[in-house]
């Protein structure tokens, strides 16, 4: 899989946080991996392993993402443009082997995706004042 693909894995489950009790995580993470037949053995590691850090960071990474975004609140986003911006959040803060230019362009192409029409640029506009 290419990177692109990898972190649009990570958003989907990391996605399900938003839904499921941590104590039922590891039983999504079970069902993704078999919705997911064709994910590579390594790669699912590594998905597992980076929505396990972001989870980790949920509360640093939500106050870094409410002091950035004026009048907004995580509690009042958009559950697909939240967890764009918390996974984006992550790569620009603690992954030292995203370039944050990087983290900022995946998360706008995901919101793109996944988002409302606005979703984009809320997203960027969040993201720019965090870079």
């Amino acid at each position: 899989m290419s990177r692109r693909e990898i972190r649009e894995q990570v958003f989907k489950m990391l996605f399900r946080v938003e839904f499921y009790d941590q104590k039922d995580m590891p039983e999504q993470l079970e069902l993704f991996a078999q919705e997911e037949q064709n994910i590579k053995p390594e790669d699912l590691e590594y998905i597992e392993n980076k929505v396990n850090k972001i989870e980790e960071m949920l509360e640093q990474i939500d106050k870094e993402i409410n002091e950035a975004a004026v009048r907004w609140k995580t509690s009042r986003m958009g559950k697909a443009d939240l967890t764009i911006i918390r996974l984006a959040v992550y790569e620009m803060r603690y992954d030292d082997q995203i370039p944050v230019a990087v983290a900022i362009n995946e998360a706008v192409e995901l919101a793109k995706k996944y988002g409302t029409d606005e979703s984009a640029g809320f997203v960027n506009g969040i993201l720019a004042k965090l870079a």
